[in-house]
């Protein structure tokens, strides 16, 4: 089966662009291989078949911040714009699994973009569902208070009960410090909603978490 077909959104593409796009290889990355970096220009348009990469944007004091992940179906909207409005790149893309992917390169793209409906309609719905990603995690970060940010985080992560991350980690997801979710986990456990291990953070009221989860505020 030819990887068109496996992507939703290029059902019914015009024969021409298809066979163009056919013609592109599928390509394996493995974890932790960086897609691209601050500064650099768009190279293509990546359509992800399998996996999950994540674009972090990095502030001037080193400290880093979650701004999207990409699972198969979805856009990355730094290349869009970086292909559409010759922007160069200000995050950093890295797998954080195995994966597949096509990439369409910068000519074909914007080709495509001329003379195909259905690649157009393709690249801008995902651009705009990934957009509106984007304003939620505006939102929560303005609007929602750290702990509601960061009980919500280990109820969605929690494999088994137990969420296994560093401090750091928790703290790029959830756009805050490393020093502050120490601070708030520390919290968290002595209020009994939480057990902390080394690396390991075990939910001990995954209720007073949903609840907490559920309250919004200045942080």
């Amino acid at each position: 089966m030819s990887w068109i077909a496996r992507t939703k959104g290029l059902e019914g593409i015009e024969p021409g662009s298809a066979a163009r796009l056919r013609a592109l290889p599928v390509q394996r990355l493995p974890k932790g291989q960086v897609l691209f970096c601050p500064g650099e220009a768009a190279r293509g348009f990546t359509v992800l078949m399998s996996g999950r990469v994540e674009v972090f944007l990095t502030g001037s004091t080193g400290r880093e911040i979650l701004l999207y992940a990409i699972e198969p179906g979805q856009s990355c909207v730094q290349s869009t714009l970086g292909l559409l409005g010759g922007e160069d790149y200000t995050g950093e893309a890295v797998t954080a699994t195995d994966c597949e992917a096509v990439l369409i390169p910068r000519e074909t793209f914007l080709n495509l973009m001329d003379i195909s409906p259905v690649f157009r309609r393709f690249v801008f719905g995902a651009f705009a569902t990934r957009m509106q990603s984007i304003m939620a995690l505006l939102e929560r970060v303005a609007f929602q208070r750290v702990e509601s940010r960061l009980a919500a985080d280990l109820l969605a992560r929690a494999q088994g009960g137990s969420v296994r991350a560093t401090h750091q980690e928790i703290a790029t997801r959830i756009g805050t410090a490393r020093e502050v979710v120490s601070r708030r986990l520390d919290a968290l456990a002595k209020a009994g909603l939480v057990r902390l291990d080394r690396g390991v953070v075990t939910i001990a009221d995954a209720d007073g978490l949903a609840h907490l989860a559920a309250v919004d505020g200045a942080s």
